[in-house]
């Protein structure tokens, strides 16, 4: 099956496939640094954190503590783990594997 977002258009597509050619983290961490202001790549490595977390079953309150991450930003990631599209989990399965961050 082939995901297929709402927002996706020529220029998402030119996205995705410029991350896909990232080759080493060095790329990455430049990629990042042109695309992404400071606070948009802060904001998306925190909930990717949250998503580990929450994957770990660790608890709201521990995951807040530790990420300074909003109980709404960790609601809206807990939704995305349950309902979203998968991207966390498949990010998280290829990171970590399956069997690091069930539920």
């Amino acid at each position: 099956m082939t995901f297929s977002p709402g927002w996706k258009d020529q220029h998402t597509d030119f996205l995705v496939q410029a991350l896909l050619c990232l080759q080493n983290e060095e790329d990455a961490y430049r990629l990042l640094d042109d695309l992404c202001t400071v606070s948009e790549i802060k904001a998306m490595s925190q909930r990717l954190e949250v998503a580990r977390l929450l994957a770990g079953n660790i608890k709201y309150n521990e995951i807040a503590a530790d990420t300074g991450a909003s109980t709404a930003t960790i609601s809206r990631v807990k939704r995305c783990l349950n309902y979203g599209a998968d991207g966390y989990r498949r990010i998280l399965n290829n990171l970590y594997g399956e069997k690091n961050n069930e539920e």
